[in-house]
């Protein structure tokens, strides 16, 4: 029997260039950061696009972006902090989604352009919808999410297999 499996891609809040003493991977979110990861959490919730599993960047940025958008969850979702998806490319990504066990339904990813951007056009097959992958191609700016729908496995999962039916950018939740 084949399942429907939801894949939500979630790039990292804004985050803060203020320190320049600071590390990339040090980062904290900013000011607009921290109210648009929230915003995005609120929307999940409303959706009903609920993650059974979040794979996180470890950056600061990514962690807590994820802790913003989790507390606004219904329930409590549990979280890898994955090092390989910190600066990683569109094909670590799908790696590490490809890991996910097959009794995950839907997956979180949340981490960092230009990799997730690159990830997320080259997912987007047949039947996804117009007006989100307008968007998705003029960019995909901090806190943006995609929404991914594709019937099999993780395992298998290959570019071009997945439906994008959502684009949601943070000004359109405001």
């Amino acid at each position: 029997m084949t399942t429907t499996k939801q894949l939500l891609l979630l790039r990292h809040a804004k985050s803060s260039w203020d320190d320049p003493d600071l590390i990339d991977f040090d980062r904290p979110l900013s000011g607009r950061g921290l109210k648009a990861a929230p915003l995005v959490g609120r929307e999940l919730a409303r959706q009903g696009w609920l993650p059974d599993l979040a794979l996180v960047s470890p950056a600061l940025r990514t962690r807590d972006t994820w802790r913003l958008v989790s507390a606004e969850l219904p329930a409590k979702t549990p979280a890898k902090f994955v090092q390989a998806l910190y600066e990683a490319g569109a094909a670590d990504i799908l790696a590490k989604v490809r890991q996910a066990k097959a009794a995950t339904s839907s997956l979180l990813v949340i981490g960092h352009n230009p990799g997730l951007e690159e990830f997320a056009r080259r997912l987007a097959g047949a039947g996804s919808d117009a007006a989100a992958l307008k968007k998705l191609e003029e960019k995909f700016p901090t806190a943006a999410l995609a929404r991914f729908v594709f019937d099999g496995d993780w395992a298998r999962l290959a570019l071009g297999d997945a439906r994008l039916t959502h684009c949601v950018w943070p000004k359109d939740l405001r």
